[in-house]
C-alpha cells in the first residue's frame, strides 16, 4: 500500500460521487418530472466516469472504488488487511466529499439527510444482485476490458435492478447525505448494505468454480 494508492481511491470516489449526485441533480432540473428521462441521464453520466476513473486508476490502486470490491480483493489474498481498511476509509471519506461538491456546484445547501425511500425484499434483493454481478464482471473480466465492462454493467443493472443499482456501500452511505434524485433515507442504508455484501461474498465464492484462481499473497 503507498498514499499514493488511497489517494487514488479517495479521489476516484469524490469524482464518483460528484458524477451520481451532481448528474442526478442535473436530470432532475431538465427532465421536467420524467423520471425515466431523469434516470436515463443520471445512468450515462455514471457509466461514462466509471469508464475514465477505472481506467484512470487501475495501475495506481486498482481502481477499486468500492469497499465491496476491497473485501473481495482482500478475501481473494490481492490486497493487505491494513491496506483495505485504508481504502475504505478514502472509498468513504471521498465519497462523502464529492456529494457535498455536487451540492456547491448546484448551489444547494451542502449538509443534507436523504428522505428517499428505499426498502423492502425486492430492492434489497436487487442490491444483492447488483454487487453479486459487478463483482463477477470484476473478476472475470480480462484486465485490458475491466473499465469497459464495468461501466457497461453498472449502466445495464440502473436498470434491470429493482434498486438503481447503488452497489457500493460507501456510495449508499454518501447517497443518504444527499436530498435529491440519487438519495437514500438514512434509515435504508443499513439493509443495502447487508445485501450488497452478501451479493459480494456470493459472487466471490461462485467465482472460485467458474473462474481461474488467481489469489497470491498480499505484497
Amino acid at each position: 500500500m503507498t498514499r499514493r494508492a488511497v489517494l487514488g481511491e479517495a479521489l476516484g470516489s469524490l469524482l464518483l460521487l460528484a458524477t451520481v449526485v451532481g448528474s442526478g441533480i442535473m436530470a432532475e432540473r431538465f427532465a421536467g418530472g420524467n423520471v425515466a428521462i431523469a434516470l436515463l441521464g443520471n445512468t450515462l453520466a455514471t457509466g461514462a466516469m466509471l469508464f475514465v476513473l477505472v481506467t484512470m486508476l487501475a495501475p495506481v490502486s486498482g481502481a477499486h472504488l468500492n469497499p465491496a470490491v476491497t473485501l473481495v480483493m482482500r478475501l481473494r489474498g490481492q490486497i493487505r488487511t491494513d491496506a483495505a481498511i485504508a481504502y475504505g476509509a478514502a472509498q468513504l471519506g471521498g465519497g462523502i466529499i464529492g456529494v457535498w461538491l455536487a451540492h456547491l456546484m448546484f448551489g444547494l445547501p451542502v449538509l443534507q439527510l436523504s428522505d428517499t425511500g428505499r426498502s423492502g425484499p425486492g430492492q434489497w434483493l436487487g442490491e444483492a444482485v447488483a454487487t453479486f454481478g459487478l463483482i463477477l464482471t470484476i473478476l472475470g473480466t480480462r484486465p485490458g476490458c475491466v473499465p469497459a465492462s464495468v461501466a457497461l454493467y453498472i449502466a445495464a443493472a440502473y436498470w434491470f435492478t429493482s434498486s438503481t443499482s447503488f452497489a457500493n456501500p460507501a456510495i449508499t452511505i454518501a447517497r443518504s447525505l444527499s436530498d435529491s434524485f440519487a438519495g437514500i433515507a438514512p434509515a435504508c442504508v443499513p439493509a443495502f448494505v447487508a445485501a450488497q455484501l452478501a451479493g459480494a461474498l456470493a459472487a466471490h465464492g461462485l467465482s472460485g468454480l467458474v473462474f481461474p484462481d488467481t489469489t497470491k499473497e498480499p505484497a
